[in-house]
């Protein structure tokens, strides 16, 4: 394990709530757009290089599941430093060994600069081997969830599209999602505000832990 350094933090040149930045870069299907993406979800993911185990069972994983992201009205799309043409031998690396073909983009980005533009990347950093950076981006382009992975770990499909789908139901019902919300469980509702609601509720906590249907916790 290499000893830390002091240095500006991946993933803190953006926060939760703040409006991605926009760009057009060239990619796997031709130029893309961020804003294009407005109107629906869209999860923005660096990977740390191509034709790296960790990452190859990342793209695989992602592949296999693209049709659950789609049924969610949400849009996949991964950034490299790589050029277009080893995302390109890359892809169709991953066709012929595991028969799974990636068709959301993989955008280049040799010079950092999208990377460095949402803090995936420090701005002393020459590379971008570091770490994986997601970015759950909502329908009107709001950075509404941040994961970091390092280098070494690769994320978790599953809890990618929990994340999701959390965000989805919060949204619809104007609840909270509680540890380990799974699809089709109780939301929470929001906590009172009101004093006398406070010392009125039968219970110590129901005026701030309730579910969504109105039974205490």
């Amino acid at each position: 394990m290499t000893e830390p350094t002091a240095r500006s933090a991946p993933c803190a040149g953006l926060r939760i709530s703040d409006l991605a930045p926009d760009f057009e870069a060239r990619s796997t299907i031709g130029p893309v757009r961020l804003s294009a993406f407005r109107g629906r979800w869209l999860i923005f993911f660096s990977h740390p290089a191509d034709f790296t185990p960790v990452c190859t069972t990342e793209f695989v994983a992602l592949a296999r599941e693209a049709a659950a992201f789609a049924a969610r009205d949400c849009a996949l799309m991964a950034l490299s430093v790589d050029s277009l043409f080893s995302h390109f031998a890359w892809l169709r690396m991953i066709r012929d060994r595991f028969g799974v073909e990636v068709r959301f983009p993989i955008v280049e980005d040799p010079t950092l600069v999208i990377g460095r533009a949402f803090g995936m990347v420090s701005p002393q950093d020459s590379d971008s081997a570091t770490v994986r950076t997601t970015f759950f981006i909502d329908p009107r382009g709001v950075i509404r969830a941040m994961t970091c992975y390092p280098a070494n770990l690769g994320r978790s499909i599953p809890e990618m599209l929990r994340i999701l789908d959390g965000l989805q139901a919060v949204d619809a019902q104007g609840a909270l999602a509680p540890a380990n919300w799974q699809v089709g469980e109780p939301l929470l509702e929001s906590p009172s505000h009101d004093l006398d609601a406070v010392f009125d509720a039968e219970e110590a906590t129901a005026w701030f832990l309730r579910d969504a249907g109105g039974q205490d916790r």
